[in-house]
């Protein structure tokens, strides 16, 4: 199974309208294939000028790793230097804080969500709520 387009809108739209439920400062989200590749993105008004990199730092780290970006934040707490030098070897293109969320349908990683502009911990409840309404299981999503 690959990610639709309309899947990837579904996400962008999801984690938008969740936002504006929660008064989250405005954010950027960007969803990515498999391949690192873009499907979707929205910024919304207001939202600073990093807001679009981070979102893609965030999900382009995820895929690159093989875990949601709360995991690596955890673990490059107890490994910084590790995660440091993972950081210099890709350019810069990873974000360690919630909100890199990855796509699985049937257990395989089909891609990734960035969301960027309030806490972490926001940015990945809107993640999950886009994902949610794709349709994508949260709780097999491991």
């Amino acid at each position: 199974m690959s990610l639709t387009l309309h899947a990837a809108q579904t996400i962008v739209t999801a984690a938008l309208a969740e936002a504006r439920s929660r008064s989250a400062r405005p954010l950027a989200v960007i969803v990515l294939d498999a391949g690192g590749l873009p499907v979707a993105f929205a910024r919304e008004d207001g939202a600073s000028l990093f807001r679009h990199d981070i979102a893609r730092a965030k999900a382009m780290g995820a895929l690159g790793m093989g875990d949601d970006t709360r995991i690596l934040a955890e673990r490059a707490k107890g490994n910084p230097a590790f995660f440091q030098s993972v950081s210099v070897a890709v350019g810069g293109n990873i974000a360690f804080s919630p909100g890199g969320v990855l796509i699985r349908a049937r257990g395989a990683i089909i891609g990734a969500v960035g969301i960027s502009g309030d806490t972490g911990e926001c940015d990945e409840l809107c993640a999950f709520a886009g994902l949610k309404a794709a349709g994508f299981d949260l709780e097999n999503n491991k």
